[in-house]
């Protein structure tokens, strides 16, 4: 039965978040390279076993919208936690809109002049962050409109794609709060853009799963408890459940899914609750000799199908980052990413407003 790989030491709190930060990023960049091909593409251009590392890509890598958006919650929510370190209430949910109407403005995108205009920040002088890397629509969309999108008031509110959860794993980076104001943040934020339950309750259950890793769970047990306040606080996505149980039963099993398989279990991860179960699943149903190994077989995992590869990856990424730390990721990996200056640039910026 396949099993998380044992970590050496129990990694501080900086390396839990460097960690995700960046190994959300490599999964992302990797599964980038392949985001539009199907298996069979992919098997035809890489070798039977696909993508499996950075030296196969031609051109150098890229990652997509999913690590620009990661790093703008990042921004929206270290601003928050400016204001309130200088004894001042802000709204959190204004500052992280504003960020994301930041980054909206790095793609080209024509935004309703109803909208604010939002003073920059360090954030928006990073050259890499401004380009257009496959953005999703509804991200755009519920951007452009000019309102603030509200669970009681929603833009886009028939839409449940990836772009919550891909950009949500930041929520549960922010030491010594609740699940029940992780629950809160992720949801509300998620809200800017997609009015879909699943779409909320999704991005709500991967940022409790980060929760409860930073604070010392199993990726199993932070992901049952995840699912579990979910259940608990609404019934309207029962296709979170679904996709989230059957991830956690089927990586129980002892041989690993193929491409084919898994995008039939648990979809291709277009939508938020596939996104989530594919992610999750690449982590639990892979190991490896040591943290590095069980990085690289569960991004290859992740990546490899045919559907939405650099948000399933970016979530894995994301998870085992936190789990393992900065010290988990393959040091090959690391020196091929793009930008990582910028990453750490924002990883440091939360752990300065948070950790002192």
């Amino acid at each position: 039965m396949s099993a998380e790989a044992t970590s050496l030491a129990v990694p501080s709190f900086t390396s839990r978040v460097h960690g995700s930060l960046l190994g959300g990023a490599l999964g992302d960049s990797l599964g980038y390279a392949v985001e539009f091909d199907s298996i069979a593409a992919i098997r035809a251009h890489y070798g039977p076993d696909g993508l499996t590392s950075f030296g196969q890509i031609d051109g150098g890598s890229h990652f997509s919208d999913d690590t620009q958006m990661t790093l703008y919650t990042v921004d929206g929510l270290v601003e928050a936690l400016e204001w309130a370190n200088d004894g001042v209430a802000a709204d959190e949910i204004a500052c992280l809109w504003l960020a994301y109407l930041r980054w909206l403005a790095t793609q080209d995108v024509e935004i309703s002049s109803s909208a604010p205009v939002p003073q920059p920040r360090w954030i928006d002088a990073q050259e890499v962050l401004r380009h257009r890397r496959a953005p999703g629509n509804a991200c755009l969309s519920g951007l452009a409109s000019g309102e603030m999108g509200t669970v009681a008031r929603p833009v886009n509110p028939d839409s449940k794609g990836c772009g919550t959860v891909m950009r949500s794993a930041p929520f549960g980076l922010i030491p010594h709060i609740s699940p029940d104001a992780v629950y809160k943040l992720s949801s509300d934020a998620a809200s800017l853009t997609h009015g879909h339950p699943s779409a909320r309750l999704s991005a709500a259950a991967f940022s409790l799963l980060i929760h409860n890793i930073v604070a010392g769970r199993s990726i199993r047990e932070a992901a049952q408890e995840a699912l579990a306040y979910t259940d608990g606080v609404s019934t309207q996505a029962p296709e979170l459940r679904e996709r989230l149980q059957a991830a956690l039963q089927l990586s129980a099993r002892s041989t690993v899914l193929g491409p084919e398989e898994l995008t039939a279990a648990l979809g291709e991860g277009w939508v938020a609750e596939e996104a989530l179960a594919v992610g999750l699943y690449a982590v639990l149903s892979t190991t490896g000799e040591d943290p590095k190994e069980h990085f690289r077989r569960a991004i290859a995992v992740a990546i490899n199908h045919s559907g939405d590869s650099d948000s399933t990856g970016s979530v894995a990424g994301n998870i085992l980052g936190a789990y393992y730390g900065e010290e988990g990721l393959p040091a090959d990996w690391l020196a091929a990413l793009e930008a990582p200056e910028v990453i750490r640039g924002m990883a440091e910026r939360l752990i300065a407003v948070t950790a002192g």
